[in-house]
């Protein structure tokens, strides 16, 4: 529905701007009624941007058009009654705390879970879940459907008009001044409920879509992110034999394995469902190829190339952030800097120096990034259990130390060995150029992470890599890394969220949404 504003005489009615009508907001005690409020406000506003953009590109004249996402709110008196050993799910104190929210099909069970947890730890006496029209526009770019490309229906001239006529993305709404502690909202203005506002969120959704080559909702709750394509080469065979044979763990539940280009394969004995065969195999691949191993409650694998440097490990953990995972590991290769390490032996880092620089601005280095109980034991874990080795034997292959990343990549040509002093100071044990950069993204967004890397070369004591070399040690390796990985996954998968979402992730000033 739309209400068209009142216009001086002699003006065009259809110039006329046409805005959503107003929705007043409605407070609920029930967390599926508030997410029903929530679809059906966003389902309405995305409706309307979609009729106005379809007669703009049959060649209609309009006046500006404008729809908003929907808000959530709430407002109360007093402090949660919640459990001290919670790490999320309630509001610090009295106010009033307000975001807002999009796409509530791809995040319906999320979202709900959010208006349980504030409903439960609150009291329902104290706190009400208040949905509404928000005054946030929803930019044009973000309501378009998966397969919509209208751009080559229109000439350049009339894309030019649309400017004029929509909303389009804008930056300033879109910062991550909430995720690094530095948002301070005006006297009166409302406190943030969550670490990201919906602008927000569908930025990153489209960045997904366009680095990945698949659709978010492939994406699961547990992320494996690599360095290297033969990591995903094994993923993609493991997929396809676990693709082949039907279940016979109870544990296992994984029934569909996405592809670049949204190829979908089926589980053995699994029907194949509406959409299936609209992907295809994108004529090259994208810059950071996704492949996901479905379950139905989301809690499968995804598995990221994410390629070389720290600059790419902070652009896709930046938009993977969004999805809210349970748990991200970073799995792979580094340099040995310990003469007693051998070709192929593991190390899980327990801390981090970070000479990757992207993060400096968002992240200051005074930031200590801990390691995580949790994950460091099922990592651990995870290479007994691939390997079948115990005491003496694990340790001899197994090292847990610290990890320094560095943006640099030929690093051992600088002069007078600045950077060997360094990590000798800092009791580094090996090196790599992503691993910091994704545990301390994990730190700044409160998402679990771990990393378990693969020795590969030691530079420092004469072992580079050859060609012939790495061929061979990625044939050994690979393969058994790549399965204590998942191991890891799901060792973390049966803890649970209340045990994985660690409080040493949360600040004293926190965000209620996970």
């Amino acid at each position: 529905m739309s209400t068209r504003s009142e216009v001086p005489p002699g003006v065009p009615s259809e110039t006329r701007p046409e805005v959503r009508s107003f929705v007043p907001p409605e407070r609920f005690d029930d967390p599926a009624a508030a997410l029903a409020r929530v679809q059906e406000i966003y389902n309405g506003s995305i409706a309307h941007l979609r009729d106005a953009l379809q007669r703009f590109v049959d060649g209609a004249t309009l006046g500006h058009v404008r729809a908003c996402y929907p808000f959530v709110r709430v407002q109360t008196e007093t402090f949660a009654r919640a459990d001290s050993r919670l790490s999320f799910g309630f509001v610090e104190g009295p106010g009033t705390y307000e975001t807002t929210l999009t796409r509530p099909d791809l995040f319906a069970r999320y979202y709900q879970e959010q208006f349980r947890l504030l409903l439960k730890n609150h009291g329902k006496q104290h706190v009400q879940i208040e949905v509404g029209l928000s005054s946030q526009p929803i930019p044009i770019h973000f309501s378009f459907a998966e397969h919509d490309h209208i751009e080559g229906n229109m000439s350049p001239e009339r894309r030019a008009m649309m400017r004029d006529v929509f909303d389009l993305p804008n930056l300033a709404v879109m910062d991550d001044g909430i995720a690094n502690g530095t948002c301070e909202p005006a006297p009166g203005e409302a406190l943030p409920l969550s670490l990201f506002t919906g602008p927000r969120v569908d930025y990153s959704l489209q960045r997904l879509r366009h680095y990945t080559g698949t659709s978010p909702e492939y994406f699961q709750k547990f992320v494996l992110f690599t360095n290297y394509q033969f990591y995903i080469d094994e993923f993609v065979r493991l997929g396809h034999a676990i693709m082949s044979r039907e279940p016979t763990d109870p544990d296992d539940g994984y029934i569909a394995f996405v592809e670049p280009g949204n190829r979908i394969t089926r589980r053995a004995g699994q029907e194949a469902q509406a959409g299936d065969t609209l992907g295809a195999p994108p004529l090259r691949l994208p810059q950071m190829p996704g492949y996901h191993l479905i379950r139905a409650d989301g809690a499968g694998i995804s598995m990221v190339n994410i390629g070389v440097g720290p600059a790419n490990a902070k652009t896709i953990t930046d938009h993977v952030a969004v999805l809210r995972p349970h748990a991200w590991l970073m799995l792979g290769h580094c340099a040995g800097l310990r003469n007693t390490q051998q070709l192929g032996d593991y190390v899980l880092a327990h801390g981090y120096v970070r000479e990757d620089h992207v993060l400096d601005e968002d992240l200051p280095l005074w930031v200590p990034i801990p390691a995580l109980a949790e994950v460091q034991v099922a990592i651990e874990a995870a290479v007994a259990e691939v390997t079948q080795l115990t005491g003496p034997d694990l340790k001899r292959v197994l090292r847990t130390g610290t990890v320094a990343s560095t943006d640099n990549r030929n690093w051992e040509l600088l002069p007078q060995r600045t950077p060997e002093r360094r990590f000798s100071q800092s009791r580094a044990v090996a090196l790599d150029m992503e691993s910091a950069t994704i545990a301390a993204n994990g730190f700044r967004f409160r998402v679990p992470y771990g990393t378990l890397l693969c020795v590969s070369d030691k530079p420092l004591h004469g072992e580079i890599k050859l060609p012939g070399m790495a061929n061979q040690f990625y044939r050994d390796r690979v393969d058994q890394h790549l399965r204590i990985g998942i191991r890891a996954l799901e060792l973390l998968r049966q803890l649970g969220v209340d045990r994985l979402h660690s409080r040493k992730l949360r600040s004293f000033a926190e965000v209620a949404f996970q």
